[in-house]
């Protein structure tokens, strides 16, 4: 069940910016033990939520990492998401009317420290495990180098310490979509949705890859002449999805975020960064991710002091930590343990 954090101060933002108070939706499952050493937080990626059994359901069950017997596992929903915590959509207290497309800038640092408010509000000064995939990985490592005695491990998939010109340019590319909706900007909640869907179309290309496409979307050999191409019904279909459940501008406010994701700002660069974590960390790539790449990911752990680093092998790209259930419990279960 979604629970709130109401954060009755002003939050800061990295920007310089503030916003005068602050919800923060988050879920739990288990519970924490009397030791309190079985605590794994975990931070979600870009348009999922909270309820880590909604969207990673194989990993919060018996035998699995998450495994709520064992496992005391938390996920608090990012600021700016549309799944509680404050966003686009929350009232702005010096309008009385929705932020819409005024809603102030964040950072992915701003988010950690969201984290850590939720965090000192449960009472949880040592957390066993931190795990983050993608855009939930850029937070892990953010809060793991601004608290690295919070953490006693570490656990990174499909991510990166910075922000690359690929990533940046994708996230454009679907910013581009929105914002060519001419409802963009309009005040209210549904506003730009065929450019969210475009986007979302957009996005999904860098998520599976070439090789995911062509073995998932070939058309059957009895195809009629003329018939919709299944990859375009698919396309659409996968936008019309996200636009039944998300909005425009938190899509936007989360891509801006992404972009902003520096380690190294004020700290020396990515390097200087990455050598104070003191904690055992585990780094997982996928062979097949054309956003996260596997070099890229080699030379993450390779900075990392005290690092494994294990590769899977996956047609679904980037989108194979969702998918590669049996192969990552086998590699995250043991570490974590």
């Amino acid at each position: 069940m979604i629970k709130y954090y109401h954060h009755d101060r002003p939050f800061l933002l990295e920007s310089g910016e503030c916003i005068p108070n602050l919800t923060i939706a988050y879920h739990t499952f288990g519970t924490y033990d009397p030791e309190r050493n079985n605590c794994v937080w975990v931070c979600h990626g870009l348009t999922a939520n909270s309820d880590v059994a909604d969207w990673w359901a194989p990993a919060v069950a018996e035998g699995s990492f998450l495994n709520p017997s064992e496992k005391f596992v938390v996920c608090a929903n990012i600021l700016g998401s549309h799944y509680g915590s404050t966003g686009p959509l929350s009232v702005n207290p010096d309008t009385g009317s929705p932020y819409y497309d005024s809603f102030p800038a964040l950072t992915i640092r701003d988010m950690a420290r969201a984290n850590s408010l939720l965090a000192d509000y449960l009472g949880l000064a040592e957390i066993d495990t931190l795990i983050g995939a993608s855009v939930g990985g850029f937070q892990a490592l953010e809060w793991a180098v601004a608290e690295p005695r919070r953490f006693r491990k570490l656990v990174l998939v499909a991510t990166a310490a910075k922000a690359s010109p690929w990533s940046i340019a994708l996230d454009e590319t679907q910013r581009m979509a929105i914002k060519a909706d001419p409802t963009y900007g309009e005040p209210r909640a549904d506003a730009a949705m065929a450019g969210m869907a475009a986007a979302r179309a957009i996005g999904l290309l860098s998520y599976r890859g070439p090789y995911a496409y062509n073995l998932t979307q070939k058309e059957p050999a009895d195809t009629p002449n003329g018939a919709p191409k299944r990859p375009v019904t698919y396309q659409r279909y996968q936008g019309e999805k996200l636009c039944r459940r998300f909005n425009a501008y938190s899509y936007v406010a989360i891509l801006d975020a992404f972009d902003t994701h520096d380690l190294g700002r004020g700290r020396g660069g990515v390097e200087a960064a990455l050598l104070t974590l003191p904690m055992p960390v585990l780094v997982v790539g996928i062979d097949s991710d054309i956003i996260f790449t596997p070099g890229e990911m080699r030379e993450l752990s390779a900075m990392i002091p005290d690092c494994v680093f294990e590769e899977i092998s996956s047609d679904m790209g980037h989108d194979g930590f969702l998918t590669e259930h049996a192969r990552l419990n086998s590699i995250i279960k043991p570490f974590i343990s």
